[in-house]
């Protein structure tokens, strides 16, 4: 039988919760609870309600599989946008990075992950079928491969390329302005936005 820690259980069990999230330790937690109970009720049922709503009325963008409040996100949507040129990316995150540079202008197609082997992830755990059919049925001219540069995104950068050399597009990769080894996500934005437009094709990055 676990010993209560805190003077209340309703207080341990937001501490628990809270806990749950990533990088938050229970010190960091037991400070977010007691915020939390120090705000209005109102105020509280506020937080409480906009995470119940992002968990359940969250969609996915059908096409790039972007998140979105529609079937089809607002970069898909927006007709401004270069719907010839498709950015590869592996998380949502990815997305949000390089939207913050201004630099791209094209579309997106979001992985969900990587190929990882130690993790049991395969290509048929990510939305690679999916890209395959966008540039089947699409007028697509260029897809730019911009995975992290670690050993796993280097694999499904391959892999990608692989599939989709016999069609009839230009494929690229980022230009490693990104240091190996980095994810996307903690480049910053020069870097990352030069790395996008000094992208190079992905059949010279093999050599």
């Amino acid at each position: 039988m676990s010993i209560q820690q805190y003077p209340s259980l309703l207080l341990e069990n937001a501490v628990n919760e809270f806990s749950k999230l990533p990088g938050i330790g229970r010190k960091t937690a037991l400070r977010l609870s007691l915020y939390m109970l120090r705000q209005s009720e109102h105020e509280a049922e506020s937080f409480g309600n906009a995470m119940i709503k992002l968990r359940k009325d969250i969609k996915y963008c059908r096409v790039c599989h972007n998140i979105s409040d529609t079937d089809v996100c607002q970069i898909c949507a927006n007709p401004a946008r270069d719907s010839k040129t498709i950015c590869v990316v592996e998380s949502i995150r990815d997305v949000m990075s390089i939207e913050n540079t201004q630099q791209f202008k094209g579309l997106y197609h979001v992985l969900g992950g990587i190929i990882s082997p130690m993790d049991g992830i395969g290509p048929g755990d990510l939305e690679i079928n999916s890209l395959i059919k966008r540039v089947e049925n699409e007028d697509v001219n260029e897809v730019i491969l911009a995975l992290g540069a670690t050993m796993e995104g280097d694999t499904t950068n391959f892999y990608i390329y692989r599939k989709l050399s016999s069609y009839n597009i230009k494929i690229t990769t980022i230009a490693r302005g990104v240091a190996v080894g980095d994810d996307l996500e903690y480049a910053d934005e020069i870097t990352l936005g030069r790395s996008i437009l000094n992208r190079i094709d992905f059949s010279n990055a093999l050599k």
